[in-house]
C-alpha cells in the first residue's frame, strides 16, 4: 500500500517538516530519526512512503509532524490521534490530508482527561448514520463543545454534499471513545474543487443551529481508481472560548470534618465534592500531599518541602479505613486524643503525626500478611516499586540514624540498589520497618484514589500541585544526586511580600544530566501525578526557564542569581564607558553612614566586635563573619532575645549591600547584577553618571539580554513532559516574569496563573479579572497571601485606591470588609472571561458575615517572608455543618449560575 502524507502548513524560511511515528518506516518512534516531507506548494508538504507487503494488522501507525527551524526550537504538533490503520483499506493508496494542531489551540484543552472523562461528558450524544458502500473520501473534524444532541453536518457546492442545502446536508458520526466526528462518502462524479464547510445540527430537534466561522474550505483531491482520501480538518471553527468553570482551593490539611483527627485527610475531599457539586463548583484545588517526614516535628509541616516526590503523607491517612474489623475496636482508645485535636484551632501537626503513626505500628503486625497478598497491593507495588522501595529504605535509615541528612549516617551515605535490597530482603532483620512503609503508602493510595472516584461521579475534579523543589535531604537526592546541585539553594527574588527574596533551601536541578536521561525523573513525576489528579499546578513553572540560585553561604534569597543566564562579561563596563572599580562594586559597601542607619546606638558594638577598619573611612567584615551562614552560625549560639536579632539582621544587610556578585567565567571575570540593586546604598553613593550607566546595564541584563536564551531553555524541557500525561496543565507564573514566559505559555498551551494582587503588567496596582487571557486561572488570593478580608485591613491607602478605581465605588473606603465587598470581588472574578475561576473556601466563606471566622487574619495559610513557617490553618466549620449552610449555599450558587460557570 501507499501512504501519502499531505499537511496544510505554511512555512517561513529555515522551516522544514518531518514525519515520525512508531513505524519503522517514519522512524519507529524516535524523533530524531523522523522523514522528511517535500515542500509542494505554499500550502502544502507532503511525502509518500510504500508499506511492504505482509500480514494485515489491526493496529494503527500513531503519527505526528515535526515543525524544525534552523533558530528556533523543534516543535511536534500535539495530540496521540492521529492514527491510520492500513488494514482498514482494501486500496492500494491511501491519501491523508491533515492540518497542523498547534498545540496553544484552545480546543486542545478540552481533550485532555478532566473534560473528556468527567466536565463534558454529559454533553456527549451518540450518533451514527449508514455509509455509502463505496466511499472515496472520509472526512474527519473535531468539534469538543458540541452540545447535548448535537453533531457536525457537512455543506458544500456539490450534491453529495446537499447543495449548500442544509436539510440535505451529510451528518457526521459521533461516537464514544473517539475524538474526531466522521463520515464517509461517495464523491465520485462531482466536480473538483470542492468548497465546503461544516455545521452544527440538532439530531434531536432535527434543527439546523449554525455554519462554523471563518473562510470556505477547499477540496482539491477527486477520487482516483483503487484510492482513498482522508481529510483531517483539525477543528470546526466555532466558539472555543466559551466554557467556564469555578472552583474551591484549600489545603487538605486545612478540612475539618466531624470524624477529624485534628487534620484534613483523603478522605475528607469526598466531602468537598459533595459541597462542591451543590454549589456548583466543577473543581477542587490542593497543595502539594507528598511526604514531608524529615525531623519528625512542625517544621515538617511545610508541604513543598517533600522528601520523596512520588509518596503521600501519612498525615492525611484516615485510620478507621485503614483498620481491620478486628482492630477498630483499638480506635476507641484513641477517641479522647481525636476528640482533643480536633477541638483545636489550628493543627498540631507533631501531637497528630504521633498519634497516626502509633497506631499503623500498632496494628501492621496482624494485617500486613493479608494486605500483602491481595492482588491490588501487588499491583501497586509492581508499580510503584521504582520509587516506594528506595523511599521505604531511606525513612528506615532516616529513624534508625536519628537524621535525614544522609552525609551524616555512619553508614549507606550514598544509595546502592544492592544495600537497598539486601536491607529491604524477606530475611533481613530491617523488612518489617522498611514494610511498614509500604503498608501506609499503599492505603494513602486507596484512600487518594477513592476520593478522586467518587469526586468523579459528583462531576467534580481534582486539582494537584506538583513542586518545583524537593528537601535536599530527602530520598530523591539520596538516590540520585547526580540530578541535583546540591551546593546551591533554590528560591526566588525579592517582592512585595518578600523584600529579602526567598530561600526554598531546596538544591537546584542539574538540568544538563536530567536532559541526557531524557528527563525521566520528571516524566515519572507527572505521570505520577495522572494517578489522583485530572489538573494540576506547576508550582514556579519559571523554574523551567530559570531558577533564582543562591549559594549555600548565604541565608536570605536576596543573594542569588538567575540560572542558566547570560552574565555581565569584564570588558562590557568599559565598552559602555562605565567607570569600573571591582572591589567598590562587589564587596560590602559599609562605612559610618551605614552603620548608623542600620544599627544607631549599636554601631560602635558592631564597628568592635564583627568589622577591621580600612582606608578612605570603610570597614570590612571579620574573616569568621564575611558571609550570612557565618553570622547565623554564631547568633545561634547565642542568647535569642530581640537585641540580638536586629543584629542578625543588620549584619544580614551589610553582607548583601553590594552592587554586583563576581563568578568565574571560562575566559575572564563574569558578574550577576544584586537584585533590587538601586535600593542599596552601596548603588546611592556613586557618582549620578555611573548610576545611570550601571542602571541601564541592570535593565539590560535582567530584562532584554536573557529572553531568547531562557525560552530555548523551557522549550527543552516543557513540551516533552506535558506529553507524558493528558491532564490539564496550569502553570504558577507569578513572580519576576520575563517577556518569554507569557509567549510559552500560550505556545504550550499552558493556563497561566492571574492574581489580582500581582500584577503583570508594569505600572499596574492590580490586575483586572475582565483582562484576563482565556486559558487562565483567575483568583483573589492564594495560600501565600492574605485572604481578601486580611488585605483590606494591610494597607488602607492601597485599599483605598481599589474601591474607587476597581469596585468603582466613590467616597471613602469602609475600614473593614463588609459580606457585600467581598461578594463584589468573587463576582469580578466569576465574570472573568477565564476558563477557571478559582477561590480559596475562606475567601468564598468571606461573602457571608454570620458564617465566615471573625478575625481575618487567622485565615493566612503562609506568610513567605517568615522562612521556617508553621503551616497549620483549619476551618473554623465542619465540613457538615459548611453543606447545612443553605442560605450561603443557596446564594453561592446562584452567583455561580448567574455568571454562566
Amino acid at each position: 500500500m501507499k501512504l501519502t502524507f499531505k499537511l496544510r502548513f505554511h512555512t517561513k524560511y529555515g522551516q522544514s517538516l518531518w514525519l515520525t511515528g512508531d513505524h519503522e518506516m517514519l522512524g519507529g518512534g524516535r524523533v530524531e530519526r523522523a522523514i522528511p516531507l517535500q515542500y509542494l506548494s505554499e500550502e502544502f508538504w507532503q511525502v509518500t512512503i510504500t508499506l511492504p507487503k505482509g500480514p494485515p494488522t489491526k493496529v494503527g501507525i500513531h503519527y505526528n509532524y515535526v515543525l524544525r527551524q534552523l533558530d528556533g526550537p523543534t516543535i511536534q504538533d500535539w495530540g496521540n490521534g492521529r492514527t491510520i490503520n492500513p488494514a482498514a483499506f482494501t486500496h492500494e493508496e491511501v491519501l491523508i490530508v491533515d492540518a497542523w494542531n498547534n498545540e496553544g489551540f484552545f480546543e486542545n484543552a478540552f481533550y485532555t482527561e478532566p473534560f473528556q472523562q468527567v466536565l463534558l461528558r454529559p454533553n456527549h450524544t451518540e450518533v451514527r448514520r449508514p455509509a455509502p458502500s463505496a466511499a472515496t473520501h472520509t472526512f474527519k473534524v473535531k468539534a469538543p463543545l458540541l452540545g447535548k444532541g448535537q453533531t457536525l453536518c457537512l455543506l458544500g457546492d456539490t450534491a453529495a454534499l446537499g447543495n449548500w442545502d442544509t436539510a440535505q446536508s451529510p451528518l457526521l458520526d459521533r461516537t464514544a471513545g473517539s475524538d474526531f466526528l466522521s463520515v464517509r462518502l461517495n464523491l465520485s462524479n462531482q466536480s473538483f474543487p470542492i468548497t465546503y464547510k461544516y455545521g452544527v445540527y440538532d439530531v434531536e430537534s432535527n434543527v439546523f443551529v449554525r455554519h462554523e466561522a471563518g473562510s470556505n474550505r477547499i477540496l482539491h483531491d477527486a477520487p482516483a481508481p483503487d484510492k482513498h482520501t482522508i481529510v483531517h480538518d483539525g477543528f470546526a471553527v466555532l466558539p472555543a472560548d466559551t466554557w467556564k468553570g469555578a472552583g474551591v482551593a484549600m489545603p487538605v490539611f486545612s478540612l475539618r470534618s466531624e470524624h477529624s483527627f485534628g487534620v484534613g485527610e483523603f478522605e475528607d475531599l469526598k466531602r468537598v465534592a459533595d459541597w462542591s457539586r451543590q454549589v456548583g463548583l466543577k473543581l477542587i484545588q490542593i497543595l502539594p500531599v507528598n511526604d514531608t517526614t524529615a525531623t519528625h516535628s512542625w517544621t515538617d509541616s511545610y508541604p513543598y518541602a517533600a522528601i520523596s516526590a512520588f509518596a503521600l503523607h501519612p498525615l492525611y491517612l484516615n485510620l478507621a479505613a485503614v483498620a481491620s474489623p478486628k482492630n477498630k475496636k483499638l480506635l476507641v482508645a484513641l477517641e479522647p486524643e481525636r476528640r482533643r485535636l480536633n477541638a483545636l484551632d489550628t493543627v498540631d501537626y507533631e501531637a497528630v503525626m504521633k498519634a497516626k503513626l502509633g497506631f499503623i505500628r500498632q496494628i501492621f503486625p496482624s494485617q500486613k500478611a493479608a494486605t500483602f497478598r491481595s492482588r491490588d497491593y501487588r499491583k501497586f507495588f509492581s508499580d510503584n516499586r521504582h520509587w516506594l522501595e528506595p523511599y521505604a529504605v531511606f525513612c528506615y535509615l532516616r529513624d534508625r540514624y536519628g537524621a535525614p541528612d544522609f552525609n551524616r549516617w555512619p553508614a549507606h551515605r550514598r544509595y546502592q540498589s544492592s544495600e537497598a535490597d539486601e536491607l529491604a530482603a524477606e530475611n533481613s532483620p530491617a523488612h518489617d520497618d522498611i514494610a511498614l512503609h509500604y503498608f501506609i503508602q499503599y492505603h494513602l493510595h486507596q484512600q487518594l484514589k477513592a476520593a478522586a472516584e467518587h469526586s468523579h461521579k459528583q462531576g467534580i475534579i481534582l486539582k494537584g500541585d506538583i513542586a518545583i523543589g524537593v528537601y535536599r535531604h530527602g530520598a530523591d537526592v539520596w538516590c540520585e544526586p547526580e540530578l541535583f546541585h546540591t551546593d546551591t539553594q533554590a528560591g526566588a527574588p525579592p517582592d512585595a511580600f518578600a523584600v529579602k527574596g526567598q530561600n526554598w533551601g531546596f538544591p537546584t536541578y542539574n538540568w544538563l544530566r536530567m536532559k541526557e536521561g531524557g528527563f525521566a525523573w520528571w516524566k515519572r513525576r507527572f505521570a505520577q501525578m495522572s494517578c489522583y489528579f485530572d489538573a494540576f499546578r506547576i508550582d514556579h513553572v519559571l523554574g523551567f526557564f530559570r531558577i533564582w540560585s543562591i549559594p549555600a553561604h548565604a541565608v536570605e534569597g536576596i543573594l542569588g542569581s538567575f540560572v542558566p543566564v547570560i552574565p555581565v562579561e569584564a570588558g562590557e563596563f568599559s565598552a559602555r564607558g562605565i567607570a569600573f572599580d571591582h572591589d567598590r562594586c562587589t564587596r560590602p559597601f559599609i562605612t559610618d553612614a551605614v552603620l548608623e542607619e542600620i544599627f544607631g546606638n549599636e554601631s560602635e558594638i558592631v564597628r568592635r566586635e564583627f568589622l577591621n577598619a580600612g582606608p578612605g573611612g570603610q570597614y570590612s567584615l571579620k574573616p569568621g563573619f564575611a558571609t550570612q551562614r557565618q553570622v547565623e552560625t554564631w547568633f545561634a549560639a547565642r542568647e535569642q532575645n530581640a537585641r540580638n536579632a536586629k543584629l542578625k539582621s543588620g549584619l544580614f544587610d551589610l553582607i548583601s549591600n553590594v552592587i554586583l556578585f563576581e563568578v568565574e567565567g571560562p575566559q575572564s571575570r563574569q558578574y550577576h547584577f544584586r537584585f533590587s540593586m538601586a535600593d542599596t546604598t552601596s548603588f546611592k553613593n556613586l557618582p549620578p553618571r555611573t548610576r545611570a550607566q550601571l542602571q541601564e546595564l541592570y535593565v539590560d541584563y535582567f530584562f532584554r539580554r536573557q529572553d531568547d536564551f531562557w525560552m530555548r531553555e523551557a522549550m527543552q524541557k516543557l513540551p516533552a513532559l506535558k506529553r507524558v500525561t493528558n491532564m490539564l496543565v496550569c502553570g504558577e507564573d507569578l513572580g519576576v516574569v520575563p517577556d518569554c514566559v507569557p509567549v510559552a505559555m500560550k505556545q504550550l498551551g499552558l493556563l497561566s496563573l492571574e492574581v489580582q494582587r500581582m500584577p503583570k503588567r508594569l505600572g499596574q496596582e492590580f490586575s483586572r479579572p475582565a483582562d484576563a487571557p482565556y486559558l487562565s486561572v483567575v483568583t483573589p488570593s492564594s495560600h501565600d497571601m492574605s485572604t481578601i478580608r486580611g488585605w483590606w485591613e494591610e494597607d488602607a491607602k492601597l485599599t483605598q485606591k481599589f474601591y474607587n478605581q476597581d469596585l468603582g465605588r466613590p467616597g471613602e473606603a469602609p475600614r473593614r470588609c463588609g459580606g457585600w465587598i467581598n461578594r463584589a470581588i468573587v463576582d469580578q472574578h466569576l465574570a472573568s472571561p477565564a476558563m477557571w475561576s478559582i477561590f480559596q473556601l475562606q475567601d468564598l466563606l468571606g461573602m457571608d458575615e454570620k458564617l465566615r471566622r471573625a478575625d481575618p487574619h487567622t485565615e493566612r495559610i503562609n506568610v513567605p517572608a517568615i522562612p521556617n513557617y508553621y503551616w497549620r490553618y483549619r476551618m473554623h466549620l465542619t465540613l457538615e455543618m459548611l453543606q447545612k449552610a443553605d442560605s450561603f449555599n443557596v446564594e453561592l450558587r446562584r452567583l455561580v449560575e448567574q455568571s454562566g460557570r
